[in-house]
């Protein structure tokens, strides 16, 4: 849940950093004399992928609304990701146009960077909603469908997003390094221990979605074997779809550790005096996150596959429309 707001360190005083990480001695984004500060092509990689996950996340939040249920937990949960999704991009293009439109950033970086903390870590306590939603849907298969099932869900998404807005609120109550820039962790204006917060903060919801994976995994086997048991035999198809469920449980929670572990870890190990380029290199994957997160979780989705279909085409495959849905398909 760390902040992905890039900061910069260089060996010359007197050249400006990459926006969101100037030196302590720099302040207006220009350069000495007089000229625009020259665009960091890091930062232009960030405010285009900020642009595509905006409008990815903002394409599932349309579908959302438009599928046969939108309100159903399932579809909150989607919407929820999405959303948080959509602020992050949102967030990455105002921190590129504060960086290089606003001559004394000052208090508009820190309700930038409030965004980004929010966005982000929004968006991986969501993906912490979805396992826990998908854990349920097979540890109580016959009460997942119930009113109290429900309530839980809308109840987690909204304790998910208080806890994002008040982590996002941190460096405007004081939490940054604008009085001191010696304390200013790799993600300015974010200090040392805020940014040492989140980045643990994150590694704890990551061990629990681990975990829930990991019991999901045990789930999914203990059903295969009792049915084995039952039909005496295990047939060819269903061990089939048992292996291809562990090993797309497996590919998407690589994926998230790969876009996040690293940024995590920089984030709690370094600091100003790091070369910029790790921030980026590090916080360039994290911001992909956003970007695979609608192919994970939306796409996959049946209905909103049928939404999309009708968006693009109008059309339909036949049967499909009559393909039942699944907790496993969210």
């Amino acid at each position: 849940m760390s902040n992905p707001l890039p900061n910069a360190s260089s060996s010359t005083p007197s050249v400006p950093d990459a926006p969101g990480g100037r030196n302590a001695s720099s302040t207006p984004p220009t350069a000495a004399a007089g000229a625009p500060l020259p665009v960091n092509p890091w930062d232009v990689a960030l405010c285009v992928a900020g642009t595509l996950v905006s409008c990815e996340n903002a394409l599932v939040i349309a579908l959302v609304a438009h599928a046969p249920s939108p309100r159903a937990p399932a579809f909150v949960l989607i919407a929820s990701l999405a959303l948080a999704d959509l602020l992050a991009g949102l967030g990455l293009v105002l921190n590129f146009a504060v960086a290089y439109a606003v001559a004394e950033p000052g208090v508009v970086s820190l309700l930038s960077a409030g965004l980004l903390i929010s966005a982000f870590s929004a968006s991986v306590l969501n993906v912490l909603a979805i396992t826990v939603d998908r854990y349920l849907s097979l540890y109580g298969a016959l009460t997942y469908h119930t009113e109290r099932a429900a309530t839980f869900t809308y109840a987690v998404v909204a304790l998910a997003w208080l806890t994002s807005a008040l982590l996002g609120a941190l460096p405007a109550l004081g939490w940054n390094c604008l009085e001191d820039e010696a304390t200013c962790s790799v993600c300015r204006p974010v200090n040392k221990s805020n940014a040492a917060a989140l980045a643990v903060s994150f590694l704890l919801v990551f061990a629990l979605i681990l975990q829930l994976y990991l019991q999901i995994c045990k789930i999914a086997f203990r059903h295969a074997q009792q049915i084995a048991v039952q039909r005496h035999f295990m047939s060819a198809s269903h061990a089939s779809s048992t292996t291809k469920g562990v090993s797309t449980l497996s590919a998407i929670l690589g994926t998230f550790a790969l876009c996040w572990v690293p940024f995590a870890m920089y984030s709690l190990v370094a600091d100003t005096r790091y070369p910029a380029v790790y921030t980026y290199a590090t916080a360039l994957p994290a911001i992909c996150s956003s970007i695979f997160n609608p192919i994970i979780y939306a796409f996959r989705n049946p209905d909103i596959q049928r939404s999309l279909r009708l968006a693009c085409c109008g059309c339909l495959p036949y049967g499909f429309a009559s393909r039942s849905r699944t907790p496993s398909d969210v």
